[in-house]
This record gives C-alpha cells, sequence and structure tokens, in this order.
C-alpha cells in the first residue's frame, strides 16, 4: 500500500468518526437514556461499526466505536454509567452486557479456549510437516483450481456437526491444497463460511438444529419442525447451488474477481499488503511428516468432538438422565463439547508425533505460544463484536424488531415470508447473531400463525415457510455481517485478512440474498416447495451468467486462456 493510498484511508477515517461524533451530539441533546430504548437508536451502535469497518478496512477501532455509542446512549451520555456499561454491566436476567462480563461468561470461554487449542494443532500439523505432506499428496490428486475448490466445499459439507468446527477444521485441512492451485484466500474463506452456518441449518443432527428446536415455543416438536422448513431454506440451498455455480463455471465478481485474478496470474492470494498471519506461514516446518500427520489429527479432532458433543448431551449418562444420540446433539452445550474434543484431540496428537519422532518435546511445546499467537486477533475480534451485541441487546433491539414483525403480519399476510426474511437479515447483520435472531423471531411466527395450537392446514404451511425464512434471513446476515463470529472465524480459518473476507463475500451473499427474497415472494402467493425453489434456482443461474459475461469482458485473451488451464 502506498503513502497516498495510506493517506486517502486516513482522511476517511477521520471524516467517518468525525461524522459519529456529530451524531453523537445530536443523541446527546435530543435524547434521554430511555427515549432510545427499543427504538431504532437500539440499531445505531452495530451499524456504525459496521460501516466503519467497511469503509476504513480497520476493525478493532471500528467495533470499539460502536461499542462507546452504545454505551453513551444507554447511560444517557453520563461518564461514569458509559464506563461501567462498556466493561462491566449486566441485565437484569444475567445476559452479559460489557466486555468484562462477556470474558466471564462460560459458553464465551470455552469458545475461546477451544480457539486457541486449534490453533495449537494448526501449529502442530505444520511443524510436523503433515499439512505440507498433504498439500504435495492431494496437490498429485486434485489437478485444477476447481477440483480443489469443489473439494473444499465437499469437506465443508461433510462437517456439518458445527459451525465453529467447521471454519477451523476446513480451513486447516484445505489451505495447503488450495494454496498450491492459486485459489485467493479471499475465495477460500467464502468457500469455508458458505458451508458453515448454510449448511448446519439444513441439517437435523446439528448444534444448530438443536438451537432452532429450542427456541420453539409451547409443547411443538422443535427437530420435526426444524426438518420441515429445509425445502423452504431458499437461502441456505441456493448458497450451496451457487458454489457449485461459481467454481465449475469459473465466474467471479465484484472485488472477489480482483482477489482471484491476482492470485491466477500473479500467485498473490492476498491482494492486500495487510497479512495478520504472516508469522504463521514462516513457522519452520518439518522434513519428517507424512499425510497421516494430518489425517489422523484431523479424524481424532472430529472424532473426540461428536463424542464431547454427544457427552454434555447425556448420551453417556446412567438410569433416567440417559438420552439417545439425536436428543443427546439437541441437548449439547457446544462450547463445552467442542473444548473436551479438541482438548482430547490436542493430547491425542501431540502422543502420535512424539511417538512418531517427528517432533520433540520441546519442538511440541514451543509450538502453543505460535498457535496462540495466530488466534489473537479472530479473539480480539470476537470478545468485541460480543460486547458490541451486549451494547445493542441493552438498548432493547429485540423488543423493537419484533414490533417491526408483528406489524408485518397485519396486512401483508402473503408477503409475510419475504418480510420476515428482510427483518432477520436486518436483526442478524446488525447484532452479528443468527442464533440470537432465532431466539427472538421464531417465538414470534410461531405465535402468528400457531398462537391457539390448533392452527389450519393452510396457517401451519404458512408458519413453516415464515419459520424457515426467519432462519435463512438469520444465515444470511449473519454471512455478511463482520461482527459475526462465524465470518470471524472463517476468516481465521483460510488465515484471510478479515475485512477482505467480508467485502469480496459481500456481493456474493448479497445476490443469494436477492434471489431468495424474491423466491419467498413466490412461496408466500403458491405455498409449494417445488415451485418457489426451482424458481430460485433458474433465476440464480441467469444472474451468474449475466455476471460471469460481464466479467469475462474485462479479461484478456491470454488471461483467459491462463485461467481455463488452472
Amino acid at each position: 500500500m502506498n503513502n497516498k493510498t495510506k493517506k486517502g484511508i486516513n482522511i476517511v477515517y477521520v471524516v467517518c468518526v468525525l461524522a459519529v461524533i456529530a451524531i453523537m451530539l445530536v443523541a446527546a441533546f435530543t435524547t434521554t437514556a430511555d427515549s432510545v430504548k427499543q427504538t431504532a437508536w437500539a440499531l445505531f451502535p452495530p451499524i456504525i461499526a459496521i460501516v466503519l469497518a467497511l469503509v476504513t478496512k480497520e476493525v478493532y477501532s471500528s467495533l470499539f466505536i460502536g461499542i462507546v455509542s452504545g454505551a453513551l446512549l444507554y447511560s444517557g451520555f453520563n461518564f461514569e454509567g458509559t464506563f461501567n456499561h462498556i466493561f462491566f454491566d449486566k441485565a437484569e436476567d444475567g445476559s452479559n452486557w460489557g466486555l468484562i462480563t462477556q470474558l466471564s461468561d462460560s459458553y464465551n470461554v470455552g469458545i475461546l479456549v477451544f480457539l486457541v487449542i486449534l490453533g495449537i494443532l494448526v501449529a502442530l500439523m505444520n511443524r510436523a510437516g503433515g499439512s505440507a505432506a498433504f498439500g504435495n499428496w492431494a496437490s498429485s490428486h486434485i489437478k485444477t483450481r476447481v477440483g480443489a475448490q469443489l473439494a473444499t466445499v465437499a469437506l465443508g459439507v461433510l462437517i456439518f456437526i458445527d459451525d465453529y468446527f467447521n471454519c477451523l477444521t476446513v480451513g486447516s485441512v484445505m489451505r495447503p491444497v488450495t494454496d498450491k492451485h492459486h485459489v485467493s484466500r479471499a475465495k477460500l474463506a467464502y468457500l469455508i463460511d458458505a458451508t458453515a452456518a448454510p449448511i448446519c441449518i439444513i441439517a437435523p443432527i446439528s448444534s444448530w438444529a438443536a438451537a432452532v428446536s429450542g427456541f420453539v415455543p409451547g409443547n411443538k416438536n422443535g427437530i420435526a419442525l426444524f426438518v420441515q422448513t429445509i425445502p423452504w431454506n431458499y437461502y441456505a440451498l441456493l448458497t450451496i447451488a451457487m458454489m457449485i455455480i461459481l467454481t465449475v463455471s469459473k465466474t467471479e465478481y465484484g472485488p472477489m474477481a480482483i482477489h482471484e485474478k491476482n492470485a491466477i496470474l500473479h500467485n498473490d492470494l492476498y491482494t492486500t499488503t495487510d497479512r495478520p498471519y504472516a508469522n504463521a506461514e514462516e513457522q519452520e516446518t518439518g522434513s519428517k511428516g507424512k499425510v497421516i500427520d494430518l489425517v489422523l489429527p484431523v479424524l481424532a479432532l472430529v472424532v473426540f468432538c461428536v463424542l464431547g458433543m454427544i457427552y454434555t448431551g447425556g448420551f453417556f449418562a446412567t438410569g433416567e438422565d440417559k438420552t439417545g444420540f439425536i436428543d443427546a446433539f439437541a441437548g449439547s452445550d457446544a462450547s463445552v463439547g467442542l473444548v473436551i474434543g479438541s482438548f482430547f484431540g490436542l493430547v491425542f496428537t501431540l502422543i502420535l508425533y512424539l511417538l512418531r519422532r517427528v517432533l520433540s518435546f520441546k519442538e511440541c511445546m514451543d509450538c502453543i505460544p505460535e498457535g496462540f499467537k495466530a488466534m489473537i486477533a479472530p479473539i480480539l475480534i470476537l470478545t468485541f463484536a460480543w460486547t458490541l451485541k451486549g451494547m445493542t441487546d441493552s438498548l432493547g433491539a429485540a423488543p423493537f424488531v419484533a414490533g417491526l414483525v408483528e406489524k408485518s403480519a397485519s396486512g401483508f399476510m402473503n408477503f409475510l415470508p419475504a418480510i420476515i426474511f428482510l427483518i432477520a437479515v436486518g436483526l442478524s447483520f446488525a447484532t452479528g447473531t443468527s442464533w440470537g435472531t432465532f431466539g427472538i423471531l421464531i417465538p414470534i411466527v410461531v405465535n402468528i400463525f400457531d398462537k391457539s395450537g390448533n392452527a389450519s392446514a393452510a396457517d401451519y404451511k404458512m408458519m413453516i415457510i415464515a419459520m424457515s425464512a426467519c432462519m435463512a434471513g438469520a444465515v444470511c446476515g449473519d454471512h455478511c455481517s463482520p461482527i459475526s463470529d462465524t465470518t470471524i472465524m472463517s476468516s481465521a480459518g483460510a488465515q484471510s485478512n478479515h475485512i477482505n473476507h467480508v467485502s469480496t463475500q459481500l456481493p456474493y451473499a448479497l445476490t443469494c440474498a436477492l434471489v431468495s427474497f424474491v423466491s419467498y415472494v413466490v412461496a408466500g402467493f403458491t405455498k409449494n416447495a417445488w415451485i418457489a425453489l426451482p424458481f430460485g434456482a433458474v433465476l440464480l443461474l441467469v444472474v451468474l451468467l449475466f455476471f460471469k459475461r460481464n466479467e469475462d469482458r474485462k479479461w484478456s485473451a491470454s488471461e483467459l486462456k491462463e485461467r481455463a488451464q488452472e
């Protein structure tokens, strides 16, 4: 990045910060702490953070400015109240708002420990030479860029248990392969992200199915309702179709086209100079490593994580507390289960490498701080993102959005699935959490169509469509948001600059969102999945072919020839 570009970014950053200060001054003189709650002001902090991050390419300060603005609004611009809200405040129901309370939450701590252990595992596999050996083996079997990308998609689909586990595992395994075939890190991050939440939300045996079923009110069978929503989950299904179409047809557009062009023509996997994982790439690699030094640790990790999750769900309990496999998943604690699984996966890997003598004990211990350092960036972003969500919750974003849904239900019944989809996208994008969006909207949707528990066949069908629209919109917003935990972990898994990942993925996600919105309009009127889904698939294909035609015009004949040979 030259000095002129840096100066331009600095000017934009200053202008954006001054604009935020001006808006906050207006709020200080025109609002009170009570008047901003459960209003559009509740969405101001995350919107500010997201806009700043996308415009300035600087994520840490953008998130922190969003946090401070939320605390100022909540406290009525009182200094002491603002400070306490940023760091220490909790809700009356025990929900965490402040940064310190977020870090004291057992679920959040479990996710951070899981991240650190995964970082250590990746460092071990790299130091042992397992990643390099697997990359060499795969490059002799996977001959093309298309094959490397399809293999990434296939692995992502197979690891449907949990989105966090998916993001980091797929990235660790496939990064050596995609690097050898000149697939940009931004494209790898997109493939990881698009096979995380979109796959989990249509997999009945996953932590996501458990979450959704838990949000269904009353005595309804949550898992049964979840399964019925799958054919109507257009964003998830169309995202899978989109990945395959983009890969097979070699179609790229928007900022992703620049990243892929640089990767193909110049072997530049990053495009930008900001490479937060550069130190990890410079790590020493052992010469004794074999393919099994990556495959066995990954398989052990998968097995132990599955066992850990069903253990927390009561699968290994005795007597009345014992549950079946599916019920154990539905009742599992993903945070605890993943920590248990990753810990035993780490122990297995250490024993394997020591017995095979590919690493000495000292080399194994040296990988611990290296793995931790590699995860500092996602840990910081996650911590700030959780705190920003706490600010949004404290300002009453949930009741505000719930009111919008209930108002929409009164006069736009056939359009309601499409409206719910848009509201879910906006809420999930602003808060960075799809699960939080489920928790807010699913009970409202169920009560709109089946308040008494005796819904007619037509109302029941609309309830399923609307529930699916809520789930699809939540995943879409999560997919687009730079403060989403899965988006952050996808960047970490691909070892990509986070803002590069967000800016390159956004046009793809918005394309799929637009087609999904139209599909939900069709579904609201036809109430037939076999009409709306094929309609959406055809529309998506037409749109992508249009983008391909326009983008191909920007490539010279020699560049197109080189791309075809990759």
